[in-house]
């Protein structure tokens, strides 16, 4: 299955790993795809407080 997304490598605290897949099982989601809702609600909350963010690459 091709994907668009981005590969990366993040290390995280035993314990914020181990809080996220908690979250991520009450969710139904993989911890992969709970780590990028977090951050994509993250990203929202910061756009309605400090404006649109451009997306240079």
């Amino acid at each position: 299955m091709a994907t668009d997304k981005r590969v990366f490598t993040l290390r995280l605290k035993d314990e914020n790993f181990n809080k996220i897949k908690y979250i991520a099982d009450k969710n139904k989601r993989s911890i992969a795809m709970q780590i990028e809702y977090l951050i994509e609600q993250h990203i929202e909350q910061f756009e309605k407080e400090k404006g649109k963010i451009g997306t240079e690459e």
